[in-house]
């Protein structure tokens, strides 16, 4: 049985303010080739300068992947030539990374794996590269954006582990703050090298695969080359090594380049830059400003009583954890995880509101909770209220006297219209003795409607049940 190898390297931009070794901003999606300095244009005669808030940021995500942290390390020139690099050498960590010896944990039907990190490196991105249909044009905005390269160990045995490392990775930057990790803007990119063998025997000959769109690519990309490579190698044939990249119009892994031989970069410490010492003051200083992590957020809530449903639903989406993690302190915890996963991002998300946008705070929300806890309204009125005050704000009891939307929990007064509605229905008490569910259900809308839904129905359907039984 052949056993598939996959190991995973991922680049990520950071959100620095500025570029990595130059004065350049650091901005997305702004007019080609205007956050440019003569640096990251390869100018002779510029020297680069380290940002710090960078080294700040690798360091981050060393402690939040569990990664040893370099002491001391420099950089290296990584010398090819290509359009999109003019320097012809990239600056990069190839002998003293920021990060070795990580790992990240994943769950797989409910059993836990631990996927090593071999190393996370700082390096300078190049300039973006345009197709057009006579040229390619350069964009030097890219050029010089700081990256985290990070790279597994090729521990993960099939797609759908892979899918959920990446997740898991992508969820831990986006919770540091130091990325915003979309794939779809290229701010985080994926490369997957994948290779069969036997059990028992040493590891395949690895394919690796390039442009892969989206972290759901990532698995198909990864089904596709196993199946591929499985069918090579039962006819007896050789997998060839080979870079290839993943065509999300046919779903397939496509020839790029075959690799005769390998790399020569001709590494060697980057002149221009000294040596960088990193003290455990430095080390500490980082930690105590790195923000509660995903998995923290999940034991904390879970804690609270909040089903695992709820949790991962909130903890996955940031900005509603955000908020969350905001309201909850004052309020019923485990009643805004339902509302919030439930009626109030089902809103949100038929309206294109984003969490930014909304006008509930935590005056009005935490008095309609409070008012669902004690029933003095229905969910049925709950879902009329909450997109008004989702959309305008405001006061909540001011919005529920306006509206006329008090709950009536009162049990005398609705132990009389329990009555009067059974004596104008006759023929459903006759149902409900016959064992018709249908009665039951009958009787409590016309209750309900009698009370302009003001009733209290939890209320009203106990009562209901009594006075039926006594009949």
């Amino acid at each position: 049985m052949l056993i598939p190898t996959v190991g995973i390297e991922i680049h990520v931009e950071l959100k620095s303010r500025g570029k990595v070794f130059s004065k350049g901003k650091n901005q997305f999606n702004t007019h080609p080739n205007t956050n440019v300095t003569v640096l990251d244009l390869g100018y002779p005669g510029t020297l680069p300068q380290l940002n710090k808030e960078v080294v700040n940021m690798g360091i981050a995500a060393s402690l939040a992947f569990h990664a040893e942290i370099a002491k001391e390390m420099h950089f290296d020139r990584k010398n090819y030539f290509y359009p999109d690099l003019p320097k012809g050498y990239q600056i990069t960590q190839q002998k003293t990374p920021i990060g070795r010896n990580g790992y990240i944990e994943i769950e797989k039907n409910g059993i836990k794996k631990q996927i090593r990190i071999e190393r996370l490196h700082i390096e300078e991105d190049t300039c973006k590269s345009i197709h057009t249909e006579h040229a390619t044009l350069l964009n030097f905005n890219r050029a010089g954006v700081p990256l985290i390269e990070i790279v597994s160990h090729p521990d993960i045995e099939s797609a759908e582990e892979a899918v959920l490392y990446v997740e898991k990775l992508r969820e831990t930057l986006l919770y540091l703050g130091i990325s915003d990790v979309k794939i779809e803007e290229g701010s985080m990119r994926c490369d997957v090298n994948v290779s069969l063998h036997e059990k028992g025997k040493p590891l395949g000959t690895k394919v690796e695969i390039k442009n892969i769109g989206s972290i759901s690519n990532v698995g198909v990309a990864i089904d596709y080359e196993i199946k591929r490579q499985t069918e090579i190698l039962e006819n007896n044939d050789k997998i060839i090594e080979e870079t290839r990249r993943f065509d999300d119009k046919t779903m397939t892994t496509i020839t790029m380049r075959t690799k005769e031989t390998g790399n020569d970069y001709r590494y060697f410490p980057e002149p221009d830059i000294p040596y960088i010492h990193v003290s455990e003051e430095w080390i500490q200083e980082v930690e105590s400003k790195m923000p509660i992590m995903p998995e923290v957020l999940r034991k904390t809530y879970q804690n609270l009583g909040v089903n695992e449903k709820n949790v991962n639903a909130i903890v996955t989406n940031k900005k509603m954890c955000d908020f969350y993690e905001v309201m909850r302190k004052n309020m019923n915890p485990i009643i805004l995880s339902n509302l919030l996963t439930g009626d109030m991002i089902g809103f949100m998300n038929k309206n294109s509101l984003e969490f930014e946008d909304i006008k509930l705070d935590e005056n009005n929300l935490k008095a309609f909770i409070e008012a669902l806890e004690k029933n003095e309204i229905s969910s049925k009125q709950g879902k009329e209220i909450l997109p008004i005050l989702i959309t305008e704000g405001g006061d909540y009891a001011s919005l529920v006297k306006k509206l006329g939307m008090k709950q009536i929990s009162d049990t005398n007064f609705l132990l009389e219209l329990v009555h009067r509605v059974i004596d104008e229905n006759p023929e459903s008490v006759i149902d409900f003795k016959a064992g018709k569910d249908r009665a039951t259900k009958y009787l409590m809308g016309q209750i309900m409607k009698a009370s302009k839904g003001q009733a209290n129905p939890a209320l009203v359907n106990k009562l209901l049940i009594e006075v039926l039984k006594n009949l």
